[in-house]
């Protein structure tokens, strides 16, 4: 059944094993984020399985809860809603936080389900994501010393997210800002903080130029897992693969049309004005695919001869006509997905999946 997402689970056990083996040497652990691929059983049975990963963090609590009898912590990376308290202390170990409302309210559950709940304060070093700002450094410790005092919260460590929103690079200078915070709290409070979070894949650089400061000990990691991409410079990590996902979709009409729409222009389905370059009479092909399934910006044909021309709802229109191979009605066509079209795949119920 098309169109299909193939998912070649040995090449995600060796993308995993390699991308762990990376973090915790630099001694880190390590939160497998499973959002983008849905919390896909298959893929987290090849997690679970893996003995260095401590943490599954998802931002989607749905998917939490559907990451059963494990021995490992689950991390709720989306700022918990104050009305899906109770649901956030019952199916996470751990939350993101940067809300005191909000961790109030989290005790407030934690104490009628008779546990604790542990947090990670977030810290916003520039990004403009979640997160206390870091130059506010009187609202960051009346924020740790309003949390010191609840009974059924442990502030478990700090964080901060980058690249995700400002596009900000994680670099040593910035995370030691983290880090000194971090050595600050715990000097200020008497306290041991777990966790210093030093972001996610885009912190994977650091790593490999030694420059991650000694006192990030986590890392989350989504992206660099499954497509083998660490996220601050798109550089592909060596020895992982980029293709253990890949997505396919047939050809359901495939005509020599002109490149230019004939008549009065407006907007497209999307409310935006389309721009098209005159190619003169092109051979055409139509697959069963379209946004509402698939971000055709973030798919890269395996046929590098192919280009996307674009996409309605339900139909992706591509240029075939300089292919070396003479595509039928009913052909597939394959492509490597990005990270937004992963996502997509995913989450998307007219996609099928196939394990191989």
């Amino acid at each position: 059944m098309f169109p299909r997402l193939k998912i070649d689970l040995s090449k995600i056990k060796t993308n995993l094993d390699k991308v762990t083996s990376i973090v915790t040497k630099a001694g880190c652990s390590i939160m497998i984020v499973t959002k983008v691929v849905c919390a896909d059983k298959e893929i987290v049975k090849i997690v679970e399985q893996n003995e260095s990963v401590e943490f599954y963090a998802d931002s989607r609590i749905e998917n939490l809860e559907s990451i059963t009898n494990t021995k490992k912590k689950k991390v709720l990376l989306r700022l918990p809603m104050i009305s899906d308290a109770a649901r956030v202390v019952k199916c996470s170990d751990i939350s993101l936080n940067s809300e005191i409302e909000t961790i109030k309210a989290l005790d407030k559950e934690a104490k009628s389900q008779s546990t604790t709940h542990k947090i990670i304060l977030m810290i916003d070093l520039g990004d403009l994501r979640e997160g206390l700002y870091y130059t506010n450094e009187e609202q960051i410790y009346d924020t740790v010393k309003q949390v010191l005092e609840l009974k059924n919260v442990e502030l478990y460590g700090i964080g901060v997210n980058l690249t995700c929103y400002g596009a900000i690079i994680p670099k040593n200078e910035n995370l030691s800002i983290l880090a000194d915070f971090a050595r600050k709290i715990e000097e200020k409070f008497s306290i041991k903080l777990q966790v210093i979070s030093g972001g996610n894949s885009s912190s994977l650089h650091l790593i490999e130029k030694n420059q991650l400061p000694k006192a990030i000990n986590n890392l989350r990691i989504g992206e660099a897992f499954y497509l083998a991409n660490e996220t601050a410079y798109s550089n592909k990590i060596e020895g992982m693969h980029d293709d253990a996902l890949i997505l396919e979709a047939e050809i359901i009409e495939l005509k020599e049309k002109p490149s230019l729409p004939v008549g009065e222009s407006g907007v497209d389905a999307f409310g935006q004005k389309p721009v098209y370059e005159d190619r003169g009479v092109i051979k055409r092909a139509i697959l069963a695919i379209g946004r509402q399934d698939i971000d055709t910006d973030s798919l890269t044909p395996l046929d590098e001869k192919i280009e996307i021309l674009g996409a309605s709802s339900d139909h992706m229109i591509l240029d075939v006509t300089n292919s070396d191979k003479n595509y039928k009605l009913g052909d597939i066509i394959s492509f490597k997905l990005g990270y937004s079209a992963t996502l997509k795949a995913f989450t998307s119920k007219y996609v099928n999946r196939e394990y191989i």
